[in-house]
């Protein structure tokens, strides 16, 4: 039997691969989406990323690289809404989103939606176009709703959704072990449909270079160590665990700085990142003003030059589904300090490429980073274990690889279902 070519549809209701990275809902799955829209359109696949509109100067259509085309659906204002706010334009992205496929006369192979909310829309299309579905949830709201209370902004129909979606969807990717244990215990999903596929990092952006030299690029002093923290600045990263831990951190002969790279703009305020405000009070409550320093957002080409500046990389959120960022550090051979939590305890060999500690304590976490500094041998091993690690169990190549055999073993079947009832 021959197929069309593979078209895929990616939707990812409010992170489209053309935003900056590093603003409260811009991060992980920006990236996620982005690199493998990439590697499947160079295995052949055709990607359609359908994202929200929120710029009036973005065309309609975007051919961003060969292969992926960049779709903005309007859907709500066309301006920026926090995606907590953006369930009820969900019913008029699906009505678009059908209209764009009506109109372009597409048959796609299959849909994988990234999110809750682009979960409801495909829900939407497998019942008007019969097309099947992947989900990756990227985030669960069970699990939120444990670890931040009321601080989770989201609606309390984001539960019912995810439940509907999990019985619904084709196959269901989930980043790490937890992540499966969490969807079988809290949705009673399938085990079945549930594929652990993880998220990765591109050679092309991140590998290992010389300290010093990342060091003069970045004007950062040689003489110092140097703790990195580098991500989207919201409460639940666990920042101000860092900066807490800091106060406890103790050297001998060199001082130690902590880099915090991340926000909503390169230049932060006060006033407009409350964030920011936040983190600079603990910092002045323990005492460590001096030794932190707010960079803000860098374009994501200059990231690789913040990790291998670091002596250490620090992430130690509350929760996390995955978390790409230790993955971007140990590529550019930095060890890593994380949170024994998620994804982070998954990608992260604990005393072998970097340390687990618990969240919200910042004790644990001023005794690893003085274990850690004082000891030159084992930051070079975990420098070294670090890099091999990724590199054979973390690239995107191989992630899009194992979501290929994921699409092979749904589309195929159900399009040949699809054709025998419509004869019939």
């Amino acid at each position: 039997m021959k197929y069309q070519t593979k078209r895929i549809a990616m939707i990812s209701d409010h992170a489209s691969p053309l935003a900056n990275l590093g603003g409260v809902d811009t991060g992980g799955q920006n990236v996620y989406v982005a690199q493998l829209a990439r590697q499947l359109a160079i295995q052949g696949y055709l990607v359609d990323v359908f994202t929200r509109k929120d710029d009036a100067n973005l065309p309609d259509v975007v051919n961003w690289v060969n292969g992926v085309r960049v779709i903005n659906i309007e859907a709500g204002p066309v301006a920026n809404v926090p995606k907590e706010e953006l369930l009820p334009y969900m019913k008029v992205f699906k009505v678009n989103m059908l209209k764009f496929i009506r109109v372009e006369g597409i048959e796609y192979t299959l849909v994988h939606a990234n999110f809750f909310m682009s979960a409801l829309v495909a829900m939407g299309i497998k019942q008007q176009l019969g097309v099947p579905f992947v989900v990756t949830f990227h985030a669960l709201g069970h699990v939120r709703r444990i670890h931040q209370n009321d601080a989770d902004k989201f609606p309390v129909e984001r539960l019912a959704i995810e439940e509907q979606a999990v019985k619904m969807a084709d196959q269901i990717i989930a980043e790490c072990p937890q992540d499966k244990e969490d969807l079988i215990n809290y949705y009673n999903a399938n085990e079945d449909k549930i594929s652990i596929i993880p998220c990765g990092f591109s050679h092309n952006e991140f590998s290992p270079m010389d300290k010093q030299c990342a060091r003069r690029i970045l004007g950062l002093p040689q003489d110092e160590h140097i703790i990195l923290q580098l991500g989207r600045m919201v409460p639940r990263k666990g920042v101000d665990n860092v900066i807490e831990a800091l106060a406890g951190v103790k050297t001998k002969n060199k001082q130690v700085r902590l880099l915090i790279v991340g926000g909503e703009c390169e230049k932060l305020e006060e006033e407009t990142c409350p964030e920011y405000a936040r983190l600079l009070n603990v910092a002045r409550k323990h005492g460590v003003i001096e030794q932190v320093i707010f960079a803000g957002r860098k374009n994501r080409d200059r990231l690789r030059y913040y990790y291998a500046a670091a002596d250490i990389f620090i992430t130690t959120p509350w929760y996390e589904p995955f978390g790409i960022t230790p993955l971007e550090a140990m590529a550019c051979g930095t060890p890593v300090i994380g949170s024994n939590v998620g994804g982070i305890k998954y990608s992260i060999k604990d005393g072998e490429t970097g340390v687990l500690v618990e969240p919200h304590n910042p004790q644990q976490l001023a005794q690893a980073l003085n274990e850690l500094l004082s000891d030159e041998m084992l930051l070079s091993d975990m420098s070294e274990n670090a890099i091999e690690h990724v590199n054979c169990y973390f690239t995107w190549e191989d992630v899009a690889n194992m979501l290929k055999k994921v699409y092979r073993n749904i589309a195929p079947v159900t399009r040949l279902v699809q054709k025998q009832s419509q004869a019939a």
